[in-house]
């Protein structure tokens, strides 16, 4: 970022000899005569301002440029992952699939690709098409490359443990408690405001099955 040009001219305040129409005596008493010094601090002070203005601008369009970048690669990645999908869908397969299982993409010389269940370690010498790598269905209908399942693991255990945490706050609700017994007995709820007997069996919190 170019240098802010250094101030030569500082801009005063303009002198009025009738204030809201009223003719002073005499204006040089009620103006201060500056020395030239304190012209050149009010200069020096408003170069300063400038200077703090323009890198605080500077910085923070900086961050504006790395997050639209950080959403372009992101944006740019759901497509990749997008397209790969949708071939990996129209891949030819003589069986259903099923989500959780890994399938192994290879490619005749007719130029058509298909999935199967045998790895290449599977076939050994004897595989008989291009291998063009092995991925798994997600439950989502997505794929994941075996490469990026342990990070893709470590992902769905997270999302998995933030929601036990929270089906597990609401069932230490005593109200909750309470359901969960008379669900399990098959008897009515009582309303809001009746008796609800204390639950203190030490076997747990109780969640629905």
């Amino acid at each position: 970022m170019a240098a802010p040009p250094l101030h030569t001219e500082v801009a005063l305040v303009e002198a009025n000899s009738r204030p809201l129409g009223v003719q002073l005596v005499n204006s040089r008493k009620t103006n201060k005569i500056s020395e030239a010094t304190d012209l050149v601090e009010l200069a020096q002070a408003i170069q300063k301002a400038d200077e703090f203005t323009k890198a605080n601008v500077g910085s923070k369009l900086t961050v504006i440029a790395e997050q639209m970048q950080f959403l372009q690669n992101q944006a740019r990645k759901i497509l990749e992952d997008a397209r790969r999908d949708a071939a990996m869908h129209h891949a030819a397969c003589n069986l259903v699939k099923k989500a959780g299982t890994i399938y192994y993409l290879y490619q005749r010389e007719s130029g058509q690709n298909y999935l199967s269940l045998l790895s290449p370690h599977e076939w050994g010498v004897s595989c008989p098409h291009e291998f063009l790598g092995g991925y798994r269905l997600e439950y989502d209908q997505s794929w994941t490359p075996i490469p990026d399942l342990a990070k893709k693991d470590q992902a769905n255990a997270l999302i998995d443990k933030i929601f036990n945490s929270k089906h597990i706050l609401a069932a230490a609700d005593p109200s909750v408690q309470m359901k969960h017994i008379l669900r399990a007995a098959d008897q009515p709820v009582p309303a809001s405001g009746s008796q609800i007997i204390d639950v203190t069996e030490p076997c747990g919190l109780f969640q629905e099955s």
